[in-house]
């Protein structure tokens, strides 16, 4: 990596290391890089980890701790930037204010579609921005950018496995399908670089499978609960007003036996979003936080329909917080 001059950081959306290690076989491109697994942030989450992949800063740091949080006494669902209430959603800047890529106008290519969204404009603020629609349109870019244009990093995103891993689950064809179409992608990228190029692939997080059985109701400790937000498998509860006690006490009764069950000072205590906490950071974290240790998640009230997802994650599980850090030059030219 030192004498290479340009670097292409692919990110995969959803590729945990220990899936890379039980398909192995089918996965000949990754499997022939050097490289290893490394640990991604908690929230094992997507809205968390991106930005703390373009910002270089930890979720404590940067603020944004999952894939919906409160913002003026309503939720947003962060990857949408939609509030709850139908309001008008907040200034990503108020929200995330640290730039990306240290205020360097890296080249991003993700999805066309993501151009204009708040998460973009928290996350990805001040890039340049090159939208493809196709596969064949991300390797494109990239070539583009490396070899004519001689640009020495670009960040590139391909959120695929994701988004089959939460409508399929790990445990179906589409699954494995879509893996072995990851591999090729990243074969399809090592083509085109030259030989003085090289590609580096990550990920964001791993997944769990929950199935449709695994999400579990907050009914039990419903009447001390205000209100609810974060992920499936790391959901924060803001107890009713001076319940905060009893709320954790209760949630650890309920729901001790499958996941981790811990205060927002405990949270905050023990680093487990990093160090250095925001100004903003405990009001986000609400009063007690429930880490899915067991394949379950637990079911939002305010958004029942995330209970569809088969495939889930968020949590500090290995599967979940595993992720490849893997490396290879391009093709001789």
């Amino acid at each position: 990596m030192p004498d290479a001059r340009a670097k292409v950081l692919l990110l995969l959306d959803g590729l945990g290391w220990n899936a890379i290690e039980a398909h192995r076989s089918q996965l000949p491109t990754l499997a022939a890089m050097d490289g290893g697994p490394i640990t991604t942030v908690v929230p094992s989450t997507t809205s968390t980890a991106l930005t703390s992949l373009t910002t270089g800063r930890p979720p404590a740091d940067h603020g944004i701790v999952g894939f919906r949080m409160p913002v003026e006494r309503t939720v947003l669902n962060v990857l949408r930037w939609q509030r709850a209430d139908g309001r008008r959603p907040p200034d990503p800047y108020e929200i995330q204010r640290h730039p990306a890529f240290f205020g360097r106008e890296v080249p991003v290519v993700t999805k066309s579609e993501f151009r204009t969204t708040g998460f973009t404009e928290a996350h990805l603020r001040g890039t340049r921005f090159c939208g493809w629609s196709s596969t064949s349109t991300l390797v494109e870019w990239v070539r583009r950018l490396v070899v004519e244009e001689r640009v020495p990093f670009t960040y590139a995103y391909y959120p695929g496995v994701d988004t089959v891993a939460h409508m399929f689950g790990l445990h179906d064809g589409f699954y494995e399908a879509e893996l072995r179409a990851a591999d090729r992608l990243v074969g399809d990228l090592l083509e085109v670089l030259p030989s003085w190029a090289s590609l580096v692939v990550t990920a964001d997080h791993g997944q769990v499978h929950v199935g449709p059985d695994g999400w579990l109701s907050l009914e039990p400790v419903a009447s001390l609960v205000d209100a609810c937000w974060g992920d499936g498998r790391f959901r924060y509860l803001r107890a009713v007003r001076g319940g905060a006690a009893e709320l954790a006490a209760a949630a650890r009764d309920e729901y001790g036996g499958r996941a981790w069950v811990v205060t927002a000072a405990e949270l905050m205590d023990d680093r487990w979003l990093g160090p250095e906490p925001g100004r903003m950071l405990p009001r986000r974290l609400g009063d007690v936080v429930l880490a899915a240790r067991d394949p379950v998640a637990f079911v939002d009230p305010d958004l029942p329909q995330e209970a569809q997802l088969i495939g889930a994650h968020g949590s500090v599980t290995p599967d979940e917080m595993l992720i490849p850090l893997l490396a290879r030059s391009g093709a001789a030219r």
